[in-house]
């Protein structure tokens, strides 16, 4: 055989084992929304996800492994997408909050997976204002995008579509689907608004819970004793501060016959209201029910929309070889302390849900209290696609995890920290937005440590979740609990040494 016979037949063959492979490899279908916090997921059994159950994102955590400790590293919009992108922390990252924009220069795990052999791409949500980088097709909105109409880009072209939000970017995510290139698997990025604020259902289900009380919460009425001065100095109260917009639907893309039908529907609840001239706590109570309500029919809107995503890849055959991954991009206050909001490293945003399925690896209705975090999806996700893991990422996979077990070396802590978004003023003015100042932290499976320092304020708190679940009484200054303050003050050095932290 002459040599240029033999250097075209090695080449041959070589496409054809890459393309072999690249068959075999899984496909990677990751949902991810804005702000939908744990507590209303119903498979993770809060009371308040009873009212509005979801039962196809339950079925992720049923058919595969459902994660009761992940938490993020900045509890915030932007930083928290960077951060699944690069497998970094915020100060290597660069996004540290909302205001800058995303280096779409540097490494990143959709980057990587184009160079295994994967058809990349990202649908829905952005909110990292630079053009998405790694991605074969990419269709975002601009900022937060809005609830009804919305506008999608792709390299700076708009195009405006009919209808609710989260229904739009699942017929688009399912539209690539149907049209990529099926000799490569996938990894598509299909994210939602919701159940980011203003509050704002899809029109059918608008109504739904007008005859339904939903319990406060037992510490919606905090009086913010026992803790440092942060939290009294909060800018997020749902009785005083949540902005009407919250409460209400916004109408300006709504035209023709279901403005007129569904706008009378909230003129006379909001003139209900206003006549009633409420007072005090039967006021807090009143927005509270508005704005609950609102959130738990957005997050509806999110549950169907991952049914039919599931539904398609059933139909398909696509599901027996799609690893589906369901998380947001950190938790929420759902009127606990009387806030919504998030920022702080408590516990109800600290923590994000995390539903993985893989058929064939992970074992069907597991539940993992190991503590993993959004810096570990970027390497799962390498992993899973069998590409290596730059060591650049301070994440570790969660594949070990999902085939059976914790690596015995995996972590037993976490560290957290918040940087503020300063807008001027003093800090009994609560001029960090929504009165949120920079903190950092460390977490165990028990115990949680928190240090406010800026300005003139250096301040700890210290929770003892075991007894204290619902974080309402510092002991930092509690005799009983010095040797673990301590120990946890060595740890927090410690991560912040391991991490690179200035």
């Amino acid at each position: 055989m002459s040599k240029i016979k033999f250097v075209t037949v090695f080449w041959i063959f070589a496409f054809l084992i890459s393309a072999a492979e690249s068959k075999d490899k899984p496909n990677i279908l990751f949902i991810f929304s804005d702000d939908h916090t744990w507590q209303t997921i119903s498979s993770y059994g809060h009371p308040l996800s009873k009212v509005v159950p979801t039962p196809n994102i339950d079925r992720i955590g049923a058919e595969g492994i459902r994660f009761d400790r992940c938490l993020v590293t900045n509890s915030i919009c932007a930083p928290s997408r960077a951060v699944v992108l690069t497998g970094k922390y915020s100060h290597l990252n660069g996004q540290i909050d909302n205001f800058n924009t995303f280096d779409g220069g540097q490494v990143t795990f959709p980057k990587l997976l184009q160079k295994s052999g994967y058809e990349t791409a990202i649908v829905g949500k952005w909110h990292l204002k630079s053009v998405p980088t790694g991605f074969d097709y990419h269709e975002v909105m601009r900022g937060q995008g809005r609830y009804y109409n919305p506008t999608l880009y792709t390299d700076g072209e708009p195009t405006e579509y009919e209808g609710y939000n989260t229904d739009v970017v699942v017929d688009r995510s399912l539209d690539w689907l149907k049209n990529r290139d099926s000799d490569k698997p996938f990894m598509l990025m299909s994210q939602f608004k919701a159940t980011h604020g203003p509050f704002q259902p899809a029109l059918r289900h608008l109504g739904e819970l007008d005859d339904v009380t939903v319990p406060l919460p037992d510490n919606f009425f905090d009086d913010y004793t026992g803790r440092s001065r942060a939290p009294g100095n909060h800018n997020t109260s749902i009785a005083n501060v949540m902005p009407l917009s919250n409460l209400s639907i916004d109408y300006r893309n709504i035209q023709g016959e279901q403005l007129a039908q569904y706008r009378s529907h909230f003129d006379e609840a909001n003139d209900a209201f206003e006549k009633a001239n409420l007072q005090g706590d039967e006021r807090a109570e009143w927005r509270y029910q508005r704005f609950i309500k609102n959130f738990l029919l957005t997050s509806k809107g999110i549950d169907e929309n991952v049914g039919r995503l599931l539904d398609y890849l059933d139909e398909s055959g696509l599901a027996e070889n799609t690893i589906v991954i369901y998380a947001a991009d950190q938790g929420f206050f759902l009127g606990e302390h009387g806030w919504y909001d998030k920022r702080w490293m408590y516990e109800e945003c600290l923590k994000t849900p995390l539903l993985v399925r893989w058929p064939g690896v992970t074992q069907e209705g597991r539940v993992s209290s190991d503590i993993v975090s959004n810096l570990d999806f970027a390497p799962m996700f390498l992993e899973m696609a069998g590409a290596s893991i730059p060591s650049e990422i301070q994440g570790r996979s969660l594949v070990p995890l999902l085939k059976g077990a914790a690596p015995q070396n995996w972590r037993k802590s976490f560290y957290y920290k918040y940087y503020g978004e300063q807008r001027g003023g003093s800090v009994s003015e609560g001029y960090y937005n929504h009165g949120v100042p920079p903190h950092e932290g460390v977490a165990d499976k028990r115990y949680k440590l928190i240090h406010y320092k800026h300005d003139d304020v250096d301040e700890w708190e210290f929770f003892d979740h075991q007894r204290d679940p619902s974080e309402m009484k510092s002991v930092y200054g509690n005799p009983e609990y010095a040797e673990t303050i301590a120990r946890l003050k060595t740890e927090l050095e410690q991560l912040k040494t391991q991490y690179r932290v200035n």
